[in-house]
């Protein structure tokens, strides 16, 4: 299939496939007249790609991913260095939480403060909302 194809069946534009081939993980073949030409498993390493991009992988990520399925894995994440890019990203995502809970108990904590703040000093609003 040409680069549009490709594009179409995969849900990106040919820009994009542009930029995966240039980083080294698409590979065309070139036809007799330079066209990029693509088969089924170059449609199934797109996908791998879009799919972990879209939850927050960086290209470098991606690359063990790509390189386990040209192994003839028929997914993946079923090999060791993937299932360590793997392991790094949750502990990523474990810290993100962590840390945006320490900031929600920050906050709740300053809103809380506010709201007694403002009924000790504003007795008359407090009146008035009643």
């Amino acid at each position: 299939m040409l680069i549009g194809e490709l594009a179409e069946r995969a849900g990106t534009s040919t820009r994009t496939l542009r930029y995966y081939e240039a980083h080294g993980l698409v590979r065309p073949q070139r036809s007799a007249n330079g066209y990029r030409v693509y088969d089924e498993a170059e449609l199934r390493v797109v996908r791998e790609i879009r799919s972990l991009l879209d939850v927050g992988f960086g290209l470098d990520d991606v690359r063990p991913f790509v390189a386990c399925l040209r192994a003839g894995n028929t997914s993946g994440d079923v090999c060791p260095d993937s299932v360590l890019v793997l392991r790094r990203k949750l502990a990523e995502v474990d810290d993100y939480l962590e840390r945006l809970g320490d900031v929600r108990r920050q906050l709740h904590d300053q809103l809380t403060h506010a709201i007694a703040h403002r009924e000790d000093t504003c007795p008359r609003k407090r009146q008035s909302a009643r």
